[in-house]
């Protein structure tokens, strides 16, 4: 028989709830019980994959100290994944122990609440323990309450080996109405991590500029595929020409889809864009049409395009600035 522990204090050093339930492992083991005692806090970056670990128990036991209101976070967020991620069908058949003690007050509505989440999980319910704890110091040396803690963990292995039936209660009856869960794609820790990247504000931002420049793209491929191919990016070369009497070359653009290069002269400040073929050019450029798009539209410099090896450039080298030069895309 196995039974694994999810303790969800803070770990402090007079946690009560992490010396009952240290007692109650002690007790367990020498029952020749398999105990596990996962320590939430030290593991709060992997609680919504921990409901999987229920799945190789027989029973349970939930622990948590009220230090000021309510059972606390920890064990919130492992319920939380139970409810979202763990097996409904295991949990059907699996016990569950409370143990929650307080330093102020409320321990008995903590057993309460954790009693109800688990039934309305679907899982079974066994006697915990609840206390109030003013002095941890007396509370380790009374002799009576370590019994009582020692006679609780014999009861949790009773009923938990024994597979002791119970009593149907209305949270049952609730979890018939919303047994359904949301259905959710997503592994837990792909679950984690999109949350974690959703509170980070910079990659929002950067995911809102992408969207936005694909965007611009997508509608700039849609403008040219209404275009005549034997004329795309032709009136984008001609409207933003910047004349200059002292360019004189002639640029053939090879782009990927097109059955004719793209033929751009310039010489003694005018401009001769077409496409065909010329034998003797100044410099040959090999690209595809999206690279192409990108030049013509701003977003990058044939130069810097050729430097990221987006471009392959036979020719005269020296006349790719020329050219950026010449063609003030950035100016739109």
């Amino acid at each position: 028989m196995k039974i694994n522990i999810y303790y969800g204090g803070r770990g402090i050093l007079d946690d009560p709830s992490l010396y009952v339930v240290n007692k109650i492992k002690d007790v367990l083991l020498e029952l020749n019980v398999k105990v596990e005692l996962f320590k939430l806090y030290e593991m709060k970056n992997a609680i919504t994959t921990l409901p999987a670990s229920i799945n190789d128990s027989d029973g349970i036991i939930l622990a948590s100290t009220v230090e000021w209101f309510g059972i606390g976070g920890y064990i919130s967020q492992f319920l939380d994944a139970c409810w979202l991620y763990g097996n409904r069908e295991k949990i059907s058949k699996t016990y569950m122990c409370p143990v929650v003690l307080s330093t102020t007050f409320g321990e008995r509505d903590g057993v309460s609440s954790l009693v109800s989440a688990w039934e309305i999980l679907g899982g079974l319910y066994c006697e915990g323990i609840s206390a109030y704890v003013n002095d941890m110091h007396e509370f380790e040396k009374n002799e009576t309450y370590n019994e009582l803690i020692e006679k609780a963990a014999e009861n949790i292995y009773r009923t938990i080996s024994k597979k002791a039936p119970a009593f149907p209660s209305s949270n049952q009856a609730i979890k018939q109405i919303v047994k359904k869960a949301p259905s959710i794609p997503l592994t837990p820790q792909e679950s984690e991590q999109l949350s974690k990247y959703a509170a980070d504000e910079r990659y929002v931002k950067k995911q809102k500029e992408d969207i936005a420049e694909l965007t611009s793209l997508f509608k700039e491929k849609m403008e040219h595929s209404g275009q005549d191919d034997s004329l795309q990016y032709i009136s984008d070369f001609q409207k933003h020409f910047n004349p200059n009497e002292e360019v004189d070359a002639i640029y053939k653009f090879v782009i990927k889809g097109k059955r004719k290069p793209l033929i751009v002269e310039t010489k003694d400040g005018g401009l001769n864009c077409y496409y065909g073929d010329v034998d003797d050019c100044d410099l040959r450029c090999k690209l595809d049409s999206d690279m192409m798009d990108q030049i013509v539209s701003g977003r990058i410099t044939l130069q810097r395009a050729f430097m990221s090896g987006a471009v392959e450039a036979k020719g005269d080298i020296r006349i790719l600035r020329m050219l950026d030069q010449v063609f003030n895309f950035e100016r739109g």
